[in-house]
């Protein structure tokens, strides 16, 4: 007897169907699983047998012939017991089909409870467009499943949970969940806590209200970690669709926190660097997402950047760029979203005290040059601001009064944000960082008294092309703080400020 069921598997961040097909027939007992199947599909007969008979039900001891369509596309996970076992069960005439169609994911244990998987929502999402009667997944996921509205979700702790309900002897409510995007930042570390400094949080607004990319530069001690982790606290709360696409990345990793159902606050990662090119970039023989794609619609930040493999840090160009990653193998090509904030911090020389004003530097200028030669010209094109970090003095540590809140700073972030979203709608972008060539011609436009200043800093500390553009680009974004509508001279003076590297000696 056949039996055909529906349910999901991923292909990068996307979700495609998979329909589980079980034969039974006479012949010697053989349980043989088809369609590409890896590793841990392979080892689900063992689990499957143990899990049909510790839940009370016969498991048939005949040919048993299991095929995941479509069969050349590679299938891995666990997800595909709770399907598999309910396809035997009802080609072993234990299960009557009841005319609806559901889609089923889920692991099995060996007593027949249903165990969390991966990349629920993707699949959810998925599934809407798929025209079910709803999705079955494990208890776990169910909130998560849930977030996509217009598909039913039924969460099942037991295998003969869904066996009942697909008889119709027992009923399941689907489950709702209420996803609230937090108006207000909830994070624990803010700015306020951080004494003077007033120009590096200055840049750091102004990174954070057009979507910039940041580097900082000083000695061990002046806070460039402390400053870096509360950026979060000033960027913009995310649209639901950027909350869907992050917890989409999150989900088919397995690291969506079981009390989240939606990724709602910006991701900050901040991987070690000792990490490798596919920790970053992603990889494996299944493409999986790495750390660009992890930080996703928030900020990536890399401390001690020239000790990171140059292997490494030459990769981040194209993401950088096209704020995507395609990663390329024999069988398949699977691109993914790697629109985030690089936030980076190093030591302006190997002892980290050149420029000091307490410390005297003990590298030679060959060692310097050697140690900042670790950073391309392109890699560092790519990064909007340099900002020169110095050591904190003891007055602005001893003062009692507190520095400005990052509620207050964040307010004036979103206004600009709101600008740039009415001005850059229309060609589906979002701030500032993401306009091309078309768009800084049109709106990035300087007058006379503007040009002939870009033209003497141009032509005096040789600037490319890309750099040019990212100037404009920056002070686009400092007018745009300002209420003003077009750039003035004080705001491209600014942004040159925020070029530190372009500006001094190898």
């Amino acid at each position: 007897m056949l039996a055909k069921i529906l349910s999901g598997a991923l292909l990068g961040i996307d979700a495609y169907p998979v329909e589980v097909e079980v034969d039974i027939a006479q012949g010697l007992p053989q349980f043989a699983t088809v369609g590409l199947p890896e590793g841990a599909v392979k080892e689900s007969k063992d689990r499957i047998k143990s899990a049909i008979k510790n839940s009370g039900y016969e498991f048939p001891t005949r040919r048993i012939t299991v095929n995941l369509a479509p069969a050349d596309i590679r299938k891995d996970g666990t997800a595909f017991d709770l399907p598999m076992a309910v396809g035997l069960l009802q080609a072993a005439g234990v299960l009557k089909a009841n005319g609806k169609r559901f889609a089923l994911i889920g692991e099995l244990s060996l007593d027949g409870c249903v165990k969390p998987v991966r990349g629920t929502l993707p699949i959810a999402v998925a599934a809407k467009n798929w025209g079910l009667d709803g999705l079955i997944v494990p208890a776990a996921n169910a909130r998560e499943g849930s977030v996509v509205e217009g598909i039913a979700v039924y969460g099942v702790e037991t295998l003969g949970e869904v066996v009942d309900f697909l008889a119709g002897a027992r009923e399941l409510e689907p489950v709702q969940t209420r996803i609230d995007i937090a108006p207000e930042c909830s994070s624990a570390e803010d700015f306020a806590e951080v004494s003077g400094q007033q120009h590096v949080k200055r840049a750091m607004e102004v990174a954070a209200a057009g979507g910039h990319n940041l580097l900082m530069i000083g000695p061990p001690g002046s806070g460039k970690t402390m400053l870096a982790r509360r950026l979060p606290s000033i960027l913009p709360p995310m649209e639901f669709t950027e909350a869907l696409e992050t917890t989409k990345i999150h989900s088919i990793l397995g690291l969506l926190p079981k009390e989240d159902a939606l990724v709602s606050v910006r991701p900050f990662r901040a991987p070690h660097h000792s990490i490798s090119d596919a920790g970053m970039i992603g990889g494996g023989t299944v493409p999986r997402p790495g750390e660009v794609s992890l930080s996703h619609n928030g900020v990536l930040f890399l401390d001690e950047l020239p000790e990171f493999k140059k292997n490494v840090l030459e990769l981040l160009r194209q993401p950088l760029e096209d704020r995507l990653v395609t990663i390329s193998r024999a069988a398949m090509s699977l691109t993914f979203p790697a629109s985030f904030m690089l936030v980076s911090a190093m030591n302006p020389c190997p002892c980290g005290f050149r420029g000091d004003s307490l410390r005297e530097c003990s590298c030679s200028p060959l060692m310097t040059q050697k140690y900042n030669s670790r950073l391309s010209g392109p890699l560092l094109d790519r990064i909007d601001l340099h900002i020169e970090v110095p050591r904190v003095a003891h007055k602005d540590l001893s003062t009692p009064e507190q520095a400005e809140s990052s509620a207050s700073i964040r307010k004036r972030v979103e206004e600009a944000r709101k600008q740039q979203q009415k001005r850059l709608a229309p060609f589906g972008l979002q701030c500032n960082a993401q306009m091309q060539s078309r768009h800084i011609r049109e709106f990035c436009a300087v007058d006379a008294d503007g040009d002939r200043l870009l033209e003497m800093v141009t032509d005096r500390l040789g600037f490319s092309a890309r750099t040019y553009a990212r100037i404009l680009k920056v002070a686009r974004t400092i007018a745009d703080l300002a209420g003003s509508e077009s750039i003035e001279r004080s705001h491209l003076s600014e942004a040159i400020q925020y070029r530190a590297l372009d500006r001094q000696p190898n």
